[in-house]
């Protein structure tokens, strides 16, 4: 008599997400990580406040975003192949000094009061540039740290991280912004990545050689053709730019809806900033693991895409700031169902030779949109308001995900199968059909 199958549950899932800390160098890593990417979002709250008290302008808050992201999008075809030819741990090393030295320059200009919006559009710009070559060598450096076996949990603890900062980092910057002030922010950030630099010397890490005969561009090309034949492939970066032009957009003005429909102060930005945190966390640590063992994917993105537009209906017509809170955390609640099962499925269905750069191509879509709806929702909250152009978006959203369902053919109905599948090369998947 055969021994039934064992099926994972959810507690076992949990457990084997886990797994990866059990590597010396993954885990010191991971936790340096954890420190910077608090001081991270506590300088972008900070940041954010600077600028509005500075304009009053929701438009200079779109252009500051639209700077800090403009560089993901121009530098995408050729980040990824940065990453793969050059020592991953020189470029985080030379990255995130960059990054300590404009966060301590930000503060000086702060706490001195000699601080104006140029400066910040500047530093915007310096510091995009500057994610640009660190996002996908940071996130290829979790796999040099944790081996091929467990680079999925290794990155979904990673993210787990981030979100728990994104939870903490604008509370805490809620709060420092009314006691001491907003150079606070900016200067706990700048020790923050001491912390990071020196987890970096210390952990060991083995990277891999790769065919350096073709260019970054030419490689990427390849990545286009290859999406352009997989409809479901599209469809996933059509869900994902729907949320970042409709949904992570409003986001930007956030410092608006405190201070115009709130009649609040920086604490109530900060609130804000936390409800977002905390759905997007609860999102991480018990809806996608969840989700993971749902079938229908076009279901899940569809369904999630239409959550997030009908939470920000409620926020649109909210002036309670616990109703707002309520409503942007039932947003973040949908966002990382879009945004991180796309990716990873993505990553399910690409072959195994063009996974980087696959997500270089998610990242240039999900985070180089970015530039463009900052701008669009700051001038357009600026000409019709802040709840109107809330409003707007939100309908957008909402509509945007049901039209998806019903007219893409096949999308209601498509399963991934397996949920997970090896890593397979280019070769070896042409070999199975």
């Amino acid at each position: 008599m055969e021994k039934p199958i064992e099926r994972p549950t959810l507690i076992n899932t949990y457990t084997r997400s886990f797994e990866p800390l059990k590597n010396r160098n993954l885990r010191m890593y991971l936790g340096g990580q954890a420190i910077s990417l608090l001081g991270t979002w506590m300088q972008a709250t900070a940041q954010s406040w600077v600028v509005w008290e500075l304009t009053q302008s929701e438009s200079s808050l779109g252009i500051v975003v639209m700077l800090n992201s403009l560089p993901l999008f121009l530098l995408a075809p050729w980040a990824g192949g940065f990453a793969d030819r050059f020592n991953r741990r020189m470029i985080l090393l030379v990255t995130q000094s960059i990054a300590m030295l404009l966060a301590f320059a930000l503060a000086f200009l702060v706490q001195t009061n000699l601080v104006q919006i140029w400066h910040i559009y500047v530093f915007a710009f310096i510091l995009g540039t500057i994610t640009a070559l660190d996002f996908p060598a940071q996130q290829a450096f979790i796999g040099d740290l944790s081996g091929m076996k467990q680079v999925r949990q290794a990155v979904t603890l990673n993210i787990m991280g981030l979100q728990v900062a994104r939870m903490l980092g604008p509370a805490t910057a809620g709060i420092l912004l009314k006691a001491v002030g907003s150079a606070a922010a900016f200067w706990i950030n700048g020790v923050s990545f001491m912390v990071v630099l020196l987890s970096i010397f210390m952990v060991k890490s083995h990277q891999q050689e790769i065919n350096k005969r073709e260019n970054g561009r030419g490689q990427f090309r390849e990545v286009l053709d290859y999406v352009r034949s997989q409809p479901r492939m599209l469809d996933l970066l059509i869900f994902a730019s729907l949320v970042t032009f409709f949904g992570l957009s409003i986001m930007n003005i956030l410092p608006a809806v405190a201070d115009d429909v709130l009649k609040g102060d920086s604490q109530t930005f900060g609130l804000l900033m936390g409800s977002s945190g905390a759905g997007a966390l609860i999102s991480t640590l018990f809806l996608l693991p969840i989700s993971q063992h749902a079938k229908q994917i076009g279901r899940i993105v569809g369904g999630s895409a239409i959550w997030m537009g009908v939470s920000y209906l409620l926020l649109s017509r909210s002036m309670y700031l616990p109703l707002s809170m309520l409503s942007i955390f039932l947003v973040s609640l949908g966002a990382p169902l879009v945004l991180t099962t796309g990716l990873g499925v993505m990553q399910l269905m690409a072959p195994g030779d063009m996974r980087a750069r696959i997500i270089s191509l998610f990242t240039m879509v999900s985070f180089g949109l970015q530039p463009l709806s900052s701008l669009f929702i700051g001038y357009a909250a600026e000409s019709f308001g802040t709840q109107t152009i809330i409003l707007v978006n939100a309908v957008c959203l909402a509509a945007g995900g049901i039209l998806m369902l019903a007219l893409r053919k096949g999308l209601m109905q498509w399963e991934l199968k397996p949920l997970v599948e090896p890593i397979l090369s280019t070769q070896e998947k042409a070999s199975m059909h």
